[in-house]
């Protein structure tokens, strides 16, 4: 084997779009509540992953819910590993919606259209055919490579990353880092003005329950006790709330690269440094960090009662919140004061801040390796609004990074494809995606 660092070929190129779409074709919809069966994936990804010399593993916590891990053993076994993982399930898509059948995998005039074409079916196929790619070469990393592809990151990862962490973390032994997705995509901020978004950072998740209790009665009474008005009332003050700007290191840096990068002179360590102004004149490049400079609780279902006649004695309501790296201690205590003595909330699902730094060798590393490829364009930290499998494997100690490399054309709106109608990825996207994925891999 050699470490020579020879382009990926033409197979690769044309393999990328061929896993794309057979992998789109393969209906994984994880529906939450463990409806999904992500198996019939995982058996494609190690099949091609054993063509290519490695030895995969398929490890499930519940029957059909399968993951993969494979290791590439590297020239260098003093150096720490690296992993590179990948979901193979996918949000639900209801096909009356869309222009090509969601499952359908068709390419058309350069793109391949359907689920998972962004979220995440593409960064799956780029590691398949990079891997297959060095087999045909002869190349071998510098570093151990664990590759992981996992189920059920579409809802709460217990069967996916989660139990890979908890259950087999021998698999991951000497990773210090990794790589997936939701990064290294182009963001179009103006006229000649492509940015790169390198994720470093993922807001924590906090879906809650709140519980009101009242005294039950029949409706035409007067009730003080109402249990729906008490949750009326606190839904109302959570759904309005204005949370205060709370700048994390990863954002701190993406203001000040976006605000240099378009010659508007900012201090951040002003006294009167105002956030929201300053993103008032980054103009597109702002919805690059608009969500995540403060904590965010978005009301999102309610249940109570069961028939209009009747005052029911509790009522329920569901919570969308986020959580900037450090803020979990401001979030309790103004949900504290937000529910007030009537209403009582507790964690429904909660997952990790994570932060990474945007200094480390490593990130300098994926920057260059964008920039080789698009000399134009321009790399900027930024911490993900939402949350990825890196939460799960930050409990074995590795620090993730966003980065599933596409060069996008102007109008594409990356973040629309996320769970959207119409889900598609051009092919000259996926073909820059190989080439910088396998030059980053090379060189980590």
């Amino acid at each position: 084997m050699t470490t020579a660092a020879a382009p990926v070929d033409d197979t690769a190129l044309d393999e990328v779009v061929t896993f794309t779409s057979e992998l789109i074709r393969i209906d994984t919809t994880n529906r939450g509540g463990g409806d999904c069966r992500e198996r019939p994936a995982a058996e494609y990804a190690a099949e091609r992953l054993a063509a290519a010399g490695l030895e995969p593993v398929m490890l499930e916590r519940t029957p059909g819910r399968t993951n993969v891990v494979a290791r590439i053993e590297g020239t260098d076994p003093s150096a720490d590993a690296l992993l590179v993982h990948g979901h193979l399930d996918v949000v639900p898509a209801e096909p009356g919606d869309w222009t090509v059948h969601p499952f359908s995998g068709e390419v058309r005039d350069g793109v391949v259209w359907g689920r998972g074409a962004v979220d995440m079916k593409n960064m799956d196929a780029m590691i398949l055919a990079v891997v297959r790619a060095w087999r045909r070469a002869g190349v071998r990393p510098r570093r151990d490579i664990v590759i992981a592809y996992t189920a059920d990151e579409e809802a709460s990862a217990e069967d996916g990353a989660g139990f890979l962490a908890d259950r087999h973390p021998g698999l991951f032994e000497g990773c210090t880092e990794g790589i997936s997705e939701s990064g290294a995509f182009t963001f179009h901020a103006g006229p000649g003005m492509a940015l790169y978004p390198v994720g470093a950072g993922e807001r924590g998740t906090a879906w809650l329950k709140l519980t009101a209790h009242g005294r039950a009665g029949h409706g035409s009474k007067v009730n003080s006790s109402n249990a729906v008005t008490r949750l009326a009332a606190a839904v109302s003050r959570i759904g309005e709330y204005e949370w205060p700007v709370r700048l994390t290191p990863t954002v701190r840096a993406a203001l000040s690269e976006l605000a240099a990068l378009q010659g508007i002179a900012a201090d951040l360590d002003a006294p009167d440094f105002d956030a929201d102004a300053l993103m008032a004149k980054l103009g597109p490049a702002a919805k690059l960090v608009e969500p995540v400079v403060r904590n965010s609780s978005n009301p999102t279902m309610l249940d109570a009662g069961y028939k209009v006649n009747v005052i029911p004695g509790h009522a329920a309501a569901f919570v969308d919140g986020r959580m900037v790296p450090g803020g979990e201690e401001e979030f309790r205590e103004t949900l504290d004061r937000l529910t007030g003595p009537d209403v009582d909330w507790e964690f429904h699902h909660r997952e990790v801040a994570l932060e990474a730094p945007v200094d480390s060798p490593t990130f300098a590393r994926l920057r260059a390796a964008i920039e080789r490829f698009d000399p134009e364009g321009h790399v900027v930290p930024f911490c993900m609004s939402g949350g990825t499998d890196a939460k799960q494997f930050s409990r074995l100690g590795i620090t993730g990074y966003g980065f599933s490399p596409l060069k996008l054309p102007e109008g594409y709106d990356y973040a629309a494809m996320f769970h959207g109608v119409d889900e598609r990825v051009p092919v000259e996207a996926l073909h820059f995606g190989v080439r910088v994925l396998d030059h980053y891999l090379k060189s980590a």
